[in-house]
């Protein structure tokens, strides 16, 4: 509206509008509806991939049959430890690394480019690095050695082989939200933090009742970031483990679960449909719940 007067469009630029649309609205309905509706469609079915395509409705037997599975038990709760171990530490770590970089460091840009390396590196790249470091006359055990400090199977033991892909994701993860953080500390004024240090507030002081309180929205957002990367952890599983899961189902997620039956167990693509939309529910609720606690959402 302008000068107190309705702007009326043409129906020809109503059309130019939607015609240069269509090609964003196809894409979206080829690549992300579409695929929505036809998970939903797999998994009331039992689908035969062998000697031609058979669908066979079975409702919501898919869906229950997850309360019978012992292995998708174990995958979920792997997912759930690496979920409440790996978000909360990673998001500390990049807040801690962020803060530090703005104190005005020496050197601040060469620690950016230092601490951002980990985020460039190839997933599969980053996972064999760490593989031949957790070797067990690899570079982290030598290190444990020096210090007096026992050594592990990494690779091997079912007791610490999920331990070693959340430190690895953990090291990989926390520089990509680091530099979140860090664009967002460019907003907090700089006479808040003077105002406290006058107030005979210290460093620690500062940063817990200024820097955190201010950066809530950015928090919000990096551990909603966080959950839904971290339920959906696949391939440094997937490779840790040869696709196994293993050692002992100790590294078996539900997305690489999901991989299993889909594509080594043809006859059970119904049944990964369904784990693979009830994951997806899992995420968007705790999302959700994530979004209500964050008080300061609204802010942005």
């Amino acid at each position: 509206m302008k000068d107190g007067k309705i702007r009326t469009y043409k129906p020809r630029d109503v059309g130019q509008g939607y015609a240069f649309m269509t090609p964003t609205l196809f894409v979206l309905l080829l690549f992300v509806i579409a695929p929505i509706f036809y998970a939903i469609f797999l998994s009331l079915h039992k689908v035969q991939l062998l000697g031609g395509t058979e669908f066979h409705f079975r409702g919501l037997e898919n869906y229950m049959k997850v309360l019978e599975d012992e292995k998708a038990k174990i995958a979920l709760w792997n997912t759930v430890k690496y979920v409440v171990i790996v978000v909360p530490v990673q998001t500390a770590l990049a807040l801690i690394l962020a803060a530090t970089l703005n104190a005005g460091l020496k050197a601040e840009k060469a620690f950016r480019i230092i601490y951002f390396l980990p985020t460039l590196t190839s997933s599969a790249v980053l996972t064999l690095i760490f593989m031949w470091m957790y070797n067990q006359n690899g570079i982290v055990n030598e290190f444990l050695k020096f210090v007096g400090l026992p050594t592990y199977n990494w690779l091997g033991d079912p007791q610490v082989a999920l331990i070693a892909i959340m430190i690895m994701n953990i090291w990989a993860t926390a520089p990509f939200f680091m530099v979140i953080y860090l664009a967002a500390l460019q907003d907090v004024p700089d006479s808040l933090y003077e105002a406290a240090q006058l107030d005979g507030a210290n460093v620690f002081q500062r940063f817990w009742h200024i820097t955190v309180p201010n950066l809530r929205p950015v928090t919000s957002f990096v551990v909603i970031m966080g959950l839904i990367g971290t339920f959906q952890l696949f391939d440094q599983s997937f490779i840790f483990s040869g696709g196994s899961g293993g050692p002992n189902n100790s590294t078996l997620t539900v997305v690489l679960l999901i991989y299993q039956y889909a594509f080594k167990n043809l006859g059970t693509m119904g049944y990964a449909a369904a784990l693979a939309f009830m994951l997806a529910l899992v995420i968007l609720v705790a999302t959700v719940i994530q979004r209500k606690f964050s008080k300061e959402e609204s802010m942005y």
